[in-house]
């Protein structure tokens, strides 16, 4: 074989032997929308990922379970998640916890909030409080289906499940039920748009919020590197680090361990998520 030929087969190699490392290096994101358009205030974080060595890519998911099994079948290498979700994936030993935002009130988790019309008995800590009840949870929510799995048998006339929790407090308003169990930072945001409602009771279980999780696949110099980006975030005072506190709401990004996920798996565990769980009851 000639040199020149010799060389060209060498060149060739070494460029798909790159190429392979470039596309190994993207990351595909994971996130929640429950309704057309509400990952767009995830954009910016593209951009500054991007500016900051990391080339990612997101995949969306409609609703929990949906995310659940695009995460479970390997689709995505890491995904912004509910604390049940994530917590699920932890118990099959197929993700880590990475980081999770700081909102500007300085808020990281969130717990379990029951809802009703003005006027009603207050929750009393079981079960029974949900019988011959009309209840709304989102699925695999440890704010939602998780926790009012976790008190026992469900004992509610019907059990109804919504895309989103704010859906889940709308259908109380418009008397579809009679009961919601939603995140609590979400009533918090809304309750101004219902005069009629109110918090009825909540679980004292604090949640890690919007936990960025990572495949146990992924290596661990790209979720190093990943990390690395979205914890210096905070003292970032660049035109792309501003547009993403800006979209999302927060300050900062903050490092977040399975330690901090006790009281979501224990949630969990009560209420019959095993590691053989097949993303519905």
């Amino acid at each position: 074989m000639g040199m020149p030929r010799l060389m060209l087969l060498v060149m060739g190699i070494t460029g798909m032997l790159i190429s392979g490392v470039a596309t190994a290096a993207d990351i595909k994101l994971g996130i929640m929308q429950p309704q057309l358009g509400d990952a767009r205030k995830y954009q910016p974080m593209l951009e500054y990922l991007k500016e900051n060595g990391v080339t990612a890519s997101f995949v969306t998911a409609a609703n929990y379970p949906a995310a659940a099994n695009m995460f479970a079948k390997g689709q995505v290498d890491a995904m912004f998640s509910g604390s049940g979700v994530a917590g699920i994936m932890m118990m099959k030993e197929l993700a880590d916890p990475l980081v999770r935002p700081v909102t500007r009130e300085g808020t990281s988790t969130y717990s379990a909030a029951i809802i009703a019309k003005k006027g009603g008995a207050r929750f009393n800590g079981s079960s029974a409080y949900f019988a011959g009840k009309r209840v709304i949870v989102t699925p695999l929510a440890s704010s939602g289906e998780i926790y009012l799995r976790s008190l026992g048998k469900v004992t509610a006339q019907t059990l109804m499940l919504a895309a989103s929790h704010g859906a889940a407090i709308d259908a109380v308003n418009r008397g579809q039920a009679d009961l919601a169990i939603v995140k609590n930072r979400v009533w918090d945001k809304e309750k101004s748009r219902y005069p009629e409602l109110e918090q009825v009771g909540r679980d004292n279980t604090e949640n890690p919020d919007n936990t960025l999780i990572v495949s146990r696949k992924l290596g661990k110099a790209t979720a190093g590197k990943l990390a690395s980006v979205m914890l210096g975030l905070e003292s970032d005072s660049s035109a792309g680090a501003s547009a993403v506190k800006d979209s999302l709401g927060i300050s900062r990004f903050i490092k977040t361990t399975s330690a901090e996920f006790k009281g979501t798996l224990d949630l969990l565990k009560k209420s019959g998520v095993t590691r053989s769980f097949n993303f519905r009851y």
